[in-house]
């Protein structure tokens, strides 16, 4: 089949083919765009939080804060807001960390839902032109009373292609909303882990804090 004749039979179920070809677009302009932000999220953020927690260990708690302020890795808001809150519970400070953290996996989400919702729908729209063509068909049949193949070939055609084009877009939609999690959960670990690795450092500079201050207060008590 050359392509002139699939550009003839796109034509002939433009009411289905059309807005798939739409919705097609802006699926693909969706998964590549987070794609792009996906880019190397994951090996920037276990940097980062390698630098961060460095100075952490180092009690080099103005280094960290820099680092937080003008890194843009999606991240340094999370540790930012973590470095706000000093000498608060460990579950409240856990707690502050999971809020900050799924603020930023909702960003990360962003769009998503559309490509998964199209990928489903797709195979709905076709089969709604392939209704339509089989409703043509018959029309034809009744208009000539012929039920012939060249009287039916248009409706039937008509058919065929929107289920097609309702198919090819539904798997590309599915492969890439199904792509798109799996980059979502490799991300969410690596942020948790990110985040327990920068709990701790903080906890272990607070604890250096408490001992280094406990001498002057004995002192003091002497």
């Amino acid at each position: 089949m050359t392509a002139s004749e699939i550009l003839h039979l796109l034509r002939q179920g433009w009411y289905v083919t059309y807005p798939l070809g739409v919705l097609s677009v802006i699926v693909f302009a969706i998964a590549f765009e987070r794609l792009w932000k996906f880019r190397g999220v994951e090996g920037t953020t276990r940097d980062f939080t390698r630098k961060v927690v460095d100075g952490l260990l180092r009690q080099d708690l103005p280094a960290a804060r820099a680092l937080c302020e003008t890194s843009a890795t999606p991240m340094a808001a999370v540790f930012g807001e973590g470095l706000r809150w000093r000498n608060v519970a460990l579950e409240d400070l856990q707690q502050i960390m999971n809020t900050a953290r799924q603020e930023l996996l909702t960003d990360l989400k962003r769009g998503v839902w559309f490509v998964g919702t199209i990928g489903s729908l797709a195979p709905y729209i076709g089969l709604l032109g392939t209704v339509i063509g089989i409703i043509q068909a018959f029309g034809a049949i009744a208009e000539s009373g012929d039920a012939g193949f060249a009287v039916v070939s248009e409706g039937i055609s008509e058919a065929l292609i929107a289920t097609a084009v309702g198919l090819l877009i539904a798997i590309l939609a599915l492969l890439l909303y199904n792509y798109l999690n799996t980059r979502i959960t490799a991300i969410t670990g690596t942020t948790a882990r990110a985040s327990e690795r920068f709990i701790q450092a903080l906890l272990y500079l607070e604890a250096g804090d408490a001992g280094a201050e406990a001498p002057h207060g004995r002192a003091a008590a002497g």
